[in-house]
């Protein structure tokens, strides 16, 4: 394992090559208002940086931008549902137009926290033991299985929406409503009990990890999108073990068919063993978000990062399909 290094220069220099960008954000998702926040950021990242770029709310108002001939590439910061399940993707490919960060299979995959996860089983990849359930499942059974302490969370969701801790039997049952209240299957997996990690991953190389020190104890919605007082540390780990963290990140990333950029979110237990959690390929850009702090202390401000994320968008990257 190496230390991090850098990654290569901007590979476009003149803003007018990006032709007419609209960024696309907010949506009817969960997690809109965090959209909303992060589309804002990145407009203004990509005006100050001379690009001509505008903003739409939505597939509705992205889809009539496209049909007037006011769009020559999209940067796609519509976080969870139609942004991260593959329509937008699939929708863009449809028109041939081109856009950030991954494709139709990777955008649909990670979403999908279940299906995620069996593909990385099958290559050998460490993710905490978890069941899928369906409405009407035996929520008791699993729970036996599995054992106490565990999460429940929907599986189609990010931003830690409807995730509870179950520590004990008379908690279960609350926190499948709740997590039932967002539709879809549910996940339920052990609680690894150590530390919150997360790894970016920016044009194939693995920025340094964070560690996550909420005040209150858990990395909940508040504590991501609203309290101050959680603290990032970045490196998260020392050199061998952040090195190894990067790595494991990157082939999870790489192994769920993502592209361009993204996060991948990790728990180290107390015996030092690395668990990958999740993938989201449409992290957040807000003045709470990971993202931007990793590439922060790779040397990457948030401007040159807005100007990197859209360089995914480019040709070469385009015709990759992983």
């Amino acid at each position: 394992m190496t230390a991090f290094t850098s990654i290569p220069a901007r590979r476009v220099q003149a803003p007018a090559d990006f032709g007419r960008v609209v960024v696309l954000y907010g949506g009817d998702s969960s997690e809109r208002a965090v959209s909303i926040e992060s589309g804002r950021n990145v407009t203004e990242a990509l005006l100050r940086c001379g690009v001509q770029a505008s903003s739409v709310d939505g597939v509705p108002a992205l889809i009539e931008c496209i049909r007037v001939g006011q769009c020559d590439r999209v940067f796609n910061i519509m976080h969870g549902g139609a942004g991260e399940n593959g329509v937008v993707q699939g929708l863009l490919e449809s028109l041939q137009m081109p856009y950030t960060g991954s494709r139709v299979l990777g955008a649909a995959l990670t979403l999908d926290k279940i299906r995620t996860k069996q593909v990385w089983l099958s290559l050998g990849l460490p993710t905490p033991r978890f069941e899928r359930l369906s409405l009407g499942a035996d929520l008791s059974g699993a729970a036996a299985r599995i054992g106490y302490p565990l999460i429940v969370k929907p599986s189609l969701e990010g931003s830690s929406v409807g995730i509870s801790r179950v520590f004990q039997a008379d908690q279960l049952s609350a926190a499948a409503d709740l997590a039932q209240h967002y539709g879809g299957e549910l996940l339920m997996e052990t609680l690894i009990e150590g530390g919150e990690y997360t790894v970016a991953i920016l044009a194939g190389v693995a920025l340094p990890s964070i560690r996550i020190v909420p005040a209150a104890g858990y990395y909940d919605y508040h504590a991501k999108y609203l309290a101050d007082d959680t603290q990032y540390l970045c490196p998260g780990l020392p050199a061998p073990q952040d090195a190894e963290m990067r790595a494991l990140a990157l082939a999870a990333f790489h192994a769920s068919g993502a592209a361009g950029w993204g996060r991948v979110d990790i728990m180290r237990d107390t015996q030092d063993k690395n668990w990958l959690l999740e993938v989201n390929t449409t992290p957040g850009m807000t003045s709470h978000s990971l993202v931007p702090k990793a590439a922060a202390q790779a040397g990457i401000p948030f401007d040159d990062l807005v100007w990197r994320i859209l360089e995914t968008s480019m040709s070469s990257d385009w015709e990759r399909t992983a």
